[in-house]
């Protein structure tokens, strides 16, 4: 029983959530190449705003981009939390936002964020 309980103690240490794992960057290129590339790009705002360098960004700050007025309110940070958030529900996390597209499997989130945190500004 006492083993059980220790063993049962180290597994929760251990377990990394998938918010805070590291993620397959390279997985996440080649997810956002056949996800989100209809909407959006890394350096042009298309339907969606440009992604370079929104890790760490202010969500609604790309210039020029036409965003819901929900979105320009928000006082979101782009981090692998909120990202994840609003990746898999981006409603949920502002409500009245444009973005009608969601994903629903955490590992993917979770290489979309990596590949989106090597996509720094020039």
């Amino acid at each position: 029983m006492k083993t059980a309980f220790v063993l049962f103690g180290l597994a929760a240490c251990l377990h990394i959530s998938p918010v805070h794992a590291a993620g397959d960057a390279e997985n996440g290129r080649l997810q956002y190449a056949s996800r989100c590339i209809a909407c959006h790009s890394i350096d042009v705002s298309l339907a969606g705003p440009a992604h370079r360098g929104v890790f760490g960004a202010k969500a609604g700050s790309v210039a020029g981009f036409d965003y819901s007025p929900a979105l320009r309110k928000s006082k979101v940070i782009w981090n692998e939390k909120t990202l994840d958030k609003w990746l898999s529900n981006p409603d949920r996390l502002i409500p009245g936002q444009k973005m009608g597209y969601s994903v629903s499997d955490a590992k993917t989130r979770e290489d979309l964020i990596a590949y989106l945190k090597t996509q720094t500004r020039r």
